[in-house]
């Protein structure tokens, strides 16, 4: 676009009613309307920003992250913090590129892939979305159930913290009535119990601060260590959170044809999001260095997960004021109370994207919800005195979310690069670049871990030609997506464009 105004191309379809943003236009500045020149920084616009950022960082804090991290510190030790740094800015980028999209389309991601792709590929990335909605659900949802087990000392079952979990998503979710600062107010609350939690636990080990900093800037790999770094960088790009975070952007008030106002949103949340993901990676490097300094190097390093991960820390640090076992238990309650709840948002925004449905919030929520209890109640009934087996489908579930990345991240490459969808805001060629040698690094290492699953998994003849009819068929549809970016303009603006001619 030659000019600096930017429009929209299509009317925006917001992922919120105008009377539940927050309103931001003349909280502190003046009579402008800034269609060009962006407003003056504000420190109180940046708390009025600040909150989707919040929201979207819980996924860096969800119980299948949270195990990586043990893993991670009692087999590796403090050797892989240097990674974790890393994948976090790198899933920093991803992030600020989703909020990207959202902002200056005033539509999120699930919606613009509706309008992008013919029917049978929508309506397959839709599917692909869902699948790895459900896998991580199943992990939060059980993630909590454990720590109400741990609780209760053993008196509910996996299957009933299942069922208070799903419940109560319902009781926390209709706080959004009450405002969306409501709803973020919950979720920093959350975040400041994880982080207290996970503090607490650091100060009662008192890991090695030198061998800890040692592990933040010298790279450290070996053959042994190889399995959690691609853990470490798998968990960090959640396909449902990038889908999310174009949709939470919406929830302030910015008008997208005013280039002026979609600059100063961008920079507000790179501000938050950038603050946000800074505490995540605090948490989870709590996590790693408590279980480095109690484990690695020992015999028990490999058996160790969430199911018995606070009942090993009892034993190794005894009971203190309060038992670290509690401690542990409070931390991961609400990282899973807190990831199901992101969850069933996004659910919500996907399904409601991509199907173009008009329901109420609580219906979508319902439904939601419900595809991914019914799968989890029968996990959490099989596997519930099986901690060994437990651990196994969490490798599933890791698997089946990484097999679903390249389905987010190669449309929101895309669509933030075209021209005729972003106007002045599509990203320039250096960080086109960058952003796909990210993508292509993130896949490649979730098709290394792939290739290592099921090389240790997969066997017989049925069950091998099944995976290699899959495999076919995954990478066809991955590059479909990469070569219909290149040569297919969006919306049809091609088409468009010849027949004005």
């Amino acid at each position: 676009m030659s000019s600096d105004h930017h429009q929209p191309l299509l009317p925006p379809e917001s992922a919120y009613d105008p009377t539940e943003k927050v309103h931001i236009v003349g909280v502190v500045d003046d009579d402008d309307d800034y269609t060009t020149t962006t407003p003056p920084f504000s420190w109180q616009k940046l708390w009025l920003f600040t909150g989707p950022g919040f929201l979207m960082s819980i996924a860096f804090l969800d119980p299948g992250n949270l195990e990586g991290d043990l893993q991670a510190g009692a087999i590796a030790g403090y050797s892989l913090l240097w990674l974790l740094l890393w994948a976090t800015a790198i899933g920093l980028l991803v992030q600020l590129l989703s909020a990207r999209l959202g902002v200056a389309t005033g539509r999120h991601l699930a919606e613009l892939c509706r309008e992008e792709y013919p029917n049978w590929a929508g309506k397959l990335l839709w599917v692909m979305a869902e699948l790895a909605l459900i896998g991580a659900d199943i992990q939060e949802v059980i993630g909590s159930a454990i720590a109400l087990k741990i609780l209760t000392n053993g008196f509910l079952p996996l299957w009933a913290g299942v069922l208070i979990t799903a419940f109560d998503c319902f009781i926390f979710l209709f706080l959004e009535n009450y405002g969306v600062r409501k709803l973020e107010a919950l979720f920093a609350f959350l975040i400041a119990v994880m982080a207290v939690s996970f503090a607490w636990m650091f100060g009662e080990t008192k890991p090695n601060a030198k061998e800890l900093l040692v592990g933040l800037v010298v790279p450290k790999l070996n053959s042994r260590t190889i399995q959690q770094a691609v853990g470490v960088v798998g968990c960090i790009i959640m396909p449902h959170n990038v889908f999310l975070h174009s949709a939470l952007v919406q929830s302030r008030e910015v008008d997208p044809t005013k280039t002026g106002r979609v600059r100063e949103a961008l920079r507000y949340y790179s501000i938050e999001s950038t603050i946000a993901l800074a505490v995540s990676f605090v948490i989870n490097l709590f996590v790693t260095t408590v279980f480095a300094k109690a484990f690695f190097g020992t015999a028990i390093a490999d058996t160790i997960g969430l199911g018995n991960a606070g009942q090993f820390l009892e034993e190794k640090f005894g009971g203190g004021l309060v038992p670290i076992l509690y401690i542990w238990a409070v931390g991961l309650l609400a990282a899973g109370q807190s990831s199901t709840i992101t969850g069933t948002y996004a659910g919500q925004f996907i399904m409601g994207g991509f199907l173009d449905l008009r329901l109420k919030k609580w219906a979508r929520a319902l439904i939601t919800r419900s595809c991914a209890i019914v799968p989890t109640l029968i996990v959490a009934l099989i596997f519930d005195s099986s901690e060994d087996t437990l651990d196994v489908l969490n490798e599933w579930l890791n698997v089946l979310q990484s097999i679903q990345i390249p389905f987010a991240l190669i449309p929101l490459l895309c669509l933030v690069a075209k021209e005729d969808l972003m106007g002045v805001f599509a990203i320039g060629r250096v960080l086109k670049t960058v952003s796909w040698l990210v993508a292509a690094l993130v896949i490649a290492i979730n098709g290394y871990l792939l290739q290592q699953f099921f090389a240790e998994e997969v066997t017989g003849v049925a069950f091998t030609s099944v995976v290699i009819v899959f495999t076919v068929a995954y990478v066809a549809f991955v590059v479909y997506l990469i070569w219909r970016s290149i040569t297919v303009s969006t919306f049809g603006f091609l088409k468009l464009r010849s027949q004005a001619a």
